[in-house]
Parts: C-alpha cells; structure tokens; sequence
C-alpha cells in the first residue's frame, strides 16, 4: 500500500526551509560545494540550489559523486566533475533519504583526501535505522519508519513528491 507523505507544494516548502537553513549556518562563505549522490540526491541538491540562490549570492559549485550503492564497499565513488577544487571549502553531501547512512559514509570517503574547510550532510528524508555513525545536518522530514517499510522519493515532470510503502 502507496501512501503519500509529501505532496510537490509541501515538498517545496521544505526544501526552501533546507536552504534557508543552509544560508544561516553558511552565510559568511561566498561559496559552497553541493555533492549530491547521484539520481535523486542529485535532484534534491538541484532543487535546494534554486531555492539558495532566489534567498543568497553564494556561488554554488554542482558535484555528482556516482557510487555503487548495493556494494559500496567494493566500488569506489566516482566524482563528476573530477577536477574541481576543493581545499577550504564548505561542501554539503545531499542525498534523498538517510536510512542506515552506508551510502552516505562511503560517498564521503572521497572527500577524505581534501582539505576541505567542512563537510554537512543534508537529506530529504531522514528514516532514523542508522547502523553507520552519520547525522544529517539539515533534514527536511524525520520520519520514523519500519524495517520493513521503504521511502520513495518521487520527481515527475518537476514535480517532487515522497510516499512511503
């Protein structure tokens, strides 16, 4: 059984708060790194840099970090664009939906290398099973949830909505 959490008015409304949010903790940085999980990380990222940047001038570099997330362990992420430089700055790993956190511990390991000034984890939906030490710096919905029970983060046609089944 489908049931909607979300709806895309509601959705917006939360991704502004995150860049709202975001803007207060960085507001004295003239630039951030987003690095979105690819898919819809990427697309949640998208949609809170469009809401930064309506609210800031804080220039916003876009990096997708692709990584296996059956078996991240195996696979080491790959960062698109490669070449971006990253020393001192604050970047901000996006994804959609933080259950257990694997996903977002190994995106982070490529950053590891980087002196980077900061790293803050922001998702849209937080599911509260952690089994890696990560916590989210900007949530948009707490939701607690069952093991058994999966979060779908839904982007048709530039409508975002969230269900869960």
């Amino acid at each position: 059984m489908k049931t909607q959490i979300l709806d895309h008015q509601q959705a917006q409304k939360i991704l502004k708060r995150m860049a709202y949010q975001i803007y207060e903790k960085n507001f004295d940085k003239k630039e951030l790194v987003f690095a979105a999980i690819k898919g819809q990380g990427m697309e949640v990222a998208k949609l809170v840099q469009i809401a930064l940047q309506e609210i800031s001038k804080i220039k916003i570099t876009l990096l997708e970090v692709e990584i296996n997330k059956k078996e991240p362990q195996f696979n080491e992420a790959k960062l698109t664009p490669s070449k971006v430089k990253l020393e001192n700055k604050t970047l901000i790993l996006f994804d959609d939906v933080l259950n257990t956190g694997r996903t977002l511990v190994y995106g982070m390991q490529i950053f590891l290398q980087e002196k980077v000034a900061a790293v803050q984890i922001a998702v849209l939906v937080d599911r509260n099973h952690k089994s890696y030490p990560v916590a989210a710096d900007y949530i948009g919905l707490s939701l607690q949830t069952t093991l058994q029970e999966h979060v779908s983060v839904n982007l048709k046609a530039g409508k975002i909505s969230v269900s869960l089944l």
